[in-house]
């Protein structure tokens, strides 16, 4: 199904709402926009999609607070992150767990909205964070339409390990990190 000149506009809503309702596999959507529309304009479109999306969420949960984002996403979870937001400069957690693969980016813009980072450098701190998932993401579909299967197995099999590093290490990291740059300051 073709969309025509509203293509980019329905693609850019795709990712802004699979933010929002965020049970969207996003990484699905955003090899999708590197297959229609290459590495670098479907990186673009993906990253504004997504962070408006990021940025609707950390609104909607400011106005509505903690009771809605509880009725979302499991309070385990949102004190999970809470404590890992917790662990040094809430703008540099925030940056490091949007860079940090398998991390549930779209819930976590929810939690930071309930959060004590502001609009301004949550807005700054997670897009500079996604970035590289989004143009990984995209080059990954602009491989498949280019058929480059090496290619593809490179990057499936290394986003893969890192995913499951990040979903399974990512306070760890976090706090490794965070302890190498004390070490640096000292």
């Amino acid at each position: 199904m073709s969309y025509g000149e509203y293509g980019v506009l329905v693609f850019f809503f795709m990712q802004f709402f699979q933010v929002i309702v965020f049970f969207i596999p996003g990484e699905v959507v955003q090899i999708a926009g590197g297959y229609i529309y290459g590495t670098v304009y479907g990186s673009i479109i993906s990253l504004l999609g997504i962070c408006a999306g990021g940025m609707a969420s950390y609104f909607i949960s400011r106005k509505y607070g903690k009771p809605f984002v509880y009725k979302i996403i499991s309070k385990k979870q949102v004190k999970h992150f809470h404590k890992i937001l917790k662990l040094g400069s809430v703008n540099y957690i925030v940056f490091l767990l949007y860079l940090i693969p398998g991390i549930p980016k779209d819930a976590l813009a929810y939690i930071c909205g309930i959060s004590n980072i502001n609009f301004k450098n949550f807005a700054l701190y997670s897009t500079f964070g996604r970035i590289p998932g989004i143009v990984i993401s995209a080059y990954f579909g602009s491989r498949i339409y280019t058929k480059n299967t090496t290619m593809l197995i490179i990057i499936g099999v290394t986003m893969t390990v890192l995913f499951l590093l990040g979903v399974l290490k990512s306070e760890r990291i976090i706090k490794d990190i965070l302890k190498k740059d004390e070490n640096q300051i000292i």
